[in-house]
Formats: C-alpha cells, structure tokens, sequence
C-alpha cells in the first residue's frame, strides 16, 4: 500500500491468540507509511453488543469490521482500519475495534484488562459500547477502568506515595464517550428533560448507600470522573425491531432501518469527525501513523514480558527513534540545498557562508519541529557537529574548485610567455621591459575573469613567486639597462612580492574572522531556536498543569456537594502537587537561562572555535518572562 490510506478493509493489529498478544507485522507497515497525524478512534465493550456496527459507520461503509449473528465474538485482539479524515485533509482517522469482552470463552479474564488498557493507551477517543441503561450492573461491567492504574505507569519512578502516578494518568487519558445502545428510557431526571450528556453524569454521581454493590459500582464511577476530565454520551434506539434482520443488520437497506436510529447515528459520526482529537503525547507533541507504530510495538513488547507499559519509558523509546530520523532528515536538507544553491567557485568565502548560514536554519528548524525530549539536547549538539562537518567539506571543494578553475586561466594565459621564455626572446637587450610588459598582461587579464573563487589572490602570487628565478635571470641578461635600473627592478619586485604577501595575508585573516562570524552565528540560530522551542514546551506544560489542575478541582467540589468529604479531602494531596507543578513551570526562566548556557558552552567547547560569547548569546532570555 502506497499510504496506508487505501485500505479496503480492516487488518487485525494486535492479535489475541492463546491468551498471548501479538504485533501483526503487516499492519505496522501500513502505520509506518502515514506521516501525517492520526486521530485515533477506539471501542470497546461487552461482545455483542454492536460495538462493530458503530465503527463501520464511522469508515462509512456498512462491511468492514465483521458484525457475528451468533454469540461467539468475531473480533480477537485489536483491527484496525486507517482511513482519510472524512472532513481533514491534514490528519488520518485510525479506527481501532477491540474483541468483546466478557467472552466467556477465553480462560483468562486478565487478557480482557489488557485489550482495555491498550485501547486507552493508544487512542485519543474511547468509546465504551454498553447496552440498555446506565445502572449499577453497566458500571459494575466497567470494572476494567479501576484496574487501569495496577495495568499502567507514568513514570519509570514513580513516586512513593502514589499522588504523581494518579495526577499524570489524567493527563494522557483520551477523551471519553460512553454509547448506549437499545435505549428504551426516556431523558428524564426527576420529571425534567436532559441531554445525553446530563443523564451520563447524573449516573456518574456517587451513591451513598452501604450496599457492597453500590460500592462497586461507585469505584467505577470515581474512576472514570478522576481520570477522563472529557466525557459524552449518546444513546441509540433499537436499529430494527425484527430479531431476524437485526442478525444481520449489515445487510439491511438504511430505508429499513429506524428513523431515530438513523438520526443518532449520523449525529454520533458528525461529533466524532469534528471533535475526535489527533493523539498526541505528553506536551501536545503529535503522533503520526508512524510513530503509533513504535507505541503498539513498545507496549504490546512490555505486556508480553510479563512487566506493566509505563509511559516515560514508552515516550522515552519513541524520543529516540524520533529525534535519531529528525537528526538525519535535518542533515539530509543541508546537503540537498547546499548541493542546490553553492556554484562553484564562490566569489567569496562570505557567499558560501550565507548560503550555509541559510540552509543551517532551515535544518534546525526541521529538527526542531520533529524532536521531542531530547534530553541535555543530545541530538541537537550531533546535528551541529555533523552541520559543521559538512560545512567544512563544501568549503574545502569550493577551495579546491577556485584552485583547478584559477590554475587552468593562469595557464592558458601564461602560456604564450612560457613559449617566449623557452625559445630564449627575452634573452636580448630590452627583453626585461617586454617580459614585464607581456607578465603585467598576464595579471591583468587574469583578473578581469570573474568567479575565481577564493583562491584566486594564492593562485596568482605562486604563479609569480615561480617566475622570480626567471625574472632574475631575464633581468642580469639584458645588457640596455644600467646596475642602477637593475637594483631599481630588484627592489619593486621585492616590494611587489611583499606588498602581495602582505594582501594575502589580509585575506585570509579575513576570512578566518568569517568564519569565526559565521559560527558565532551558527550557534547564535541554534540557541534561539532552542530557546523558542522551550519557551513553546514550558507553555504546553502549564497549560496542561492548569487544565488537570482545573479538572481535579471541579471533581473535588462535585464531592464535597455529593456529601463525600473525607474522599474530597484525600484529593488534596493530587491538588497541592499541580499547584505546586503550576508555580513551578510559571517561574523556570533561571532553568532555562541555565539550560541554554550549557548547551552553549558544550558547542563552543566541542565544535566552534573557543570565544567567550556564551553570556551575549543568552543575555536577555530572562527577561522574557518579565514581560
């Protein structure tokens, strides 16, 4: 597949197979074809329960993912089906339908709390697919929600108390939507009409009855009031009446089936296509069809060892893979516009550097966009090495173009001169003045050719430092001149040669304090793009702080108004922790000053030349967060 995008039908992703998961290698082929962000969709439910029907609607075809007419499950493990967004052109919808759960045919409920887990882990929408009402045995039923924190880890380390792990899970939850299907009650609460929306979370208040069955059951609830800060609800009418064509509604002309049903349906597909979000990570960095390969490989890998997925690790092992193909793409970019825009020779070395300065930020920038986490900025100072490798190379072909394209002018130019002076024409009275007179020619024609390139100045003083010992020899022959015009001749050629040594000598001390610019503003680009980079992150960070932060607020005030004070106060601890997360991100201007300033001398240190500009070329990013 091209794309990964014509897919006619769905491919089982991760496969259920003796109680055992495993990675289905073809469909992660399809996944690392799509480079655009993906939004990722994923069901689950009792089996049988028309989980199926849902997902084919959203694929907008009525065969796909199969449906099953008996009591046996159709569907083991996960399928997946990627398809073009039906109304975003930038972003693919992956559409994962999960196996049944309950079947009373596996042996290991365990395996039932890992397909749960996975599809929380790797969606950026869940649904849960439930029949009739929302009552005490439907929460009871969702029970794998509870399991989520002993199945999952935010953190390599977690801490001790536990208050981190429990605040971090809400910020990678996906978005939560609960369909009921066969709904036969009416939207009522207390004789007032409610949305869908109201009846989810009226069901979702906690109850405060002693019975062990209510207890359960409000476990469910606080789980899914902690951990999903958004929720829906839909509710569906019965598609069709007839037992008989309900076995194979798939088959069913739409006209057939019912109206209200036909209504809910369009209505739960129009929310999903315009509200599902792309899956991102932590600190809004985007997943691609690629990169949610990685993440099924990591964590499927992890379960299959025996050990619990954790997320640092999971994003630490995406980071790496990301940043190493970000590195590579950068430095790919250089060389391909380098290679594009330098002609050789360059007039000067200044024209190739602001070429280079050019394509340099542009393969910063393309690594910035990429990169995520790159711890101590690892891969960004092997860019920078790898960038000034390559500089170096292209000035040594420009060196070595301007040397073979000055050596051939001079060459054809002189040659007629070096005929001359073998034939012996100069050996004659008044030769000297005609060797001057034709060597004068010489310099002047050759400098009249333009785009010689830098090595144009060198060329032509070894040139005439080669005809010194020719010149002398023509000069003590020529029998018209006195000894005084003699010495005259000697000592301009000396001041010449001098004055030529001295010219070169300018040049090139010009060009070295080029390159010392040139690297100042290399290391200028990649500071203040870094800079922005984590200005950006930091933002994202405190923005997400503040959402969890708000979210556990409304909840601790939901159960201080339900009367469930002791829980309310157990949340203070969650809270005090993303309070103090909110101030500390508001005040890291000193860590990043510090951050930029390591990262500034390790370059100097191992890549540019040792000049003390790490304080001017990080002055003033405090002051960004005064303003």
């Amino acid at each position: 597949m091209a794309s990964g995008l014509d897919m006619m039908a769905p491919i089982c992703l991760v496969e259920n197979k003796n109680e055992k998961l495993f990675v289905n290698q073809e469909a992660l082929k399809i996944l690392e074809k799509i480079s655009k962000p993906v939004v990722v969709v994923a069901i689950v439910g009792l089996y049988r329960t028309g989980k199926s029907y849902l997902m084919n609607c959203l694929a907008g075809k009525k065969h796909g993912f199969p449906l099953g007419s008996t009591v046996q499950s159709k569907t083991k493990g996960i399928w997946m089906w990627c398809l073009p967004h039906p109304t975003k052109p930038d972003q693919v919808l992956v559409l994962l339908d999960t196996e049944g759960l309950g079947d009373v045919e596996k042996g290991d409920p365990k395996n039932d709390s890992w397909i749960f887990a996975l599809a929380v882990l790797l969606c950026s929408s869940f649904i849960y697919n439930s029949i009739g009402t929302i009552n005490h045995q439907a929460l009871e039923q969702l029970h794998y929600v509870t399991e989520l924190t002993e199945l999952i880890k935010t953190k390599a380390s977690p801490c001790p108390d536990g208050v981190e792990d429990s605040v971090d899970f809400v910020g990678f939850f996906p978005d939560f939507i609960w369909a009921v299907r066969d709904f036969t009650l009416e939207l009522k609460i207390d004789g007032r009409s409610v949305t869908e929306d109201d009846y989810l979370e009226n069901a979702l208040k906690l109850s405060q009855s002693k019975n062990p069955k209510m207890q359960t059951s409000n476990v469910s609830r606080e789980s899914i009031r902690h951990f999903f800060p958004k929720r829906k609800c839909f509710v569906f009418d019965r598609p069709i009446h007839d037992k008989n064509l309900l076995a194979n509604i798939e088959n069913v002309p739409e006209n057939q089936l019912d109206l209200q049903f036909q209504e809910q349906t369009k209505k739960f597909c129009s929310y999903i296509f315009t509200n599902a979000k792309i899956k991102t990570l932590k600190e809004g960095f985007i997943v691609t069809g690629k990169r949610l390969a990685t993440l099924v490989v990591t964590y499927v890998d992890t379960i299959s060892s025996g050990n619990v997925p954790c997320l640092e690790n999971a994003v630490t092992t995406l980071a790496q893979l990301e940043n190493s193909a970000a590195m590579q793409m950068a430095s790919d970019y250089y060389s391909e516009q380098m290679i594009q825009k330098v002609k050789f020779p360059t007039d000067t070395i200044e024209e190739l550097l602001d070429v280079h300065a050019a394509c340099e930020k542009e393969a910063i920038s393309i690594f910035m966009k990429n990169s995520f986490k790159d711890e101590n900025q690892e891969f960004q100072k092997n860019l920078v090495k790898i960038i000034k490798e390559k500089k170096e190379e292209f000035l040594l072909k420009n060196e070595e173009a301007s040397l073979k394209c000055c050596q051939a002018i001079l060459e054809q130019l002189s040659k007629p001169l070096m005929e001359s002076v073998s034939a012996g024409l100069f050996s004659v009275p008044g030769g000297h003045k005609c060797y001057m007179e034709i060597k004068e020619k010489i310099k002047q024609d050759y400098q009249q050719v333009s785009r010689k390139g830098v090595k144009s100045n060198e060329v032509l003083q070894n040139f005439l430092q080669s005809q010194a010992v020719v010149e002398k020899s023509i000069l003590q022959l020529d029998t018209a001149l006195t000894e005084g015009e003699r010495a005259l001749a000697e000592e301009r050629t000396k001041r010449e040669a001098i004055e030529k040594e001295q010219e070169l000598l300018k040049q090139k001390q010009q060009e070295q304090q080029q390159r010392i610019e040139a690297e100042k503003r290399s290391l200028q680009e990649n500071i203040d793009q870094l800079e922005k980079k984590l200005i950006k992150e930091r933002e994202n960070l405190l923005e997400e702080h503040k959402r969890i932060l708000d979210h556990k607020l409304k909840v601790q005030e939901e159960m201080l108004t339900e009367g469930f004070r002791k829980r309310a106060e157990d949340m203070s601890a969650e809270i005090n922790q993303l309070q103090k997360r909110v101030k500390d991100t508001e005040d890291n201007s000193p860590w990043l000053v510090k951050v930029l300033k390591n990262v500034a001398s390790d370059l100097i240190s191992t890549v540019f030349t040792p000049v003390r500009i790490v304080d001017n070329i990080v002055k003033g990013v405090s002051s960004l967060f005064k303003r």
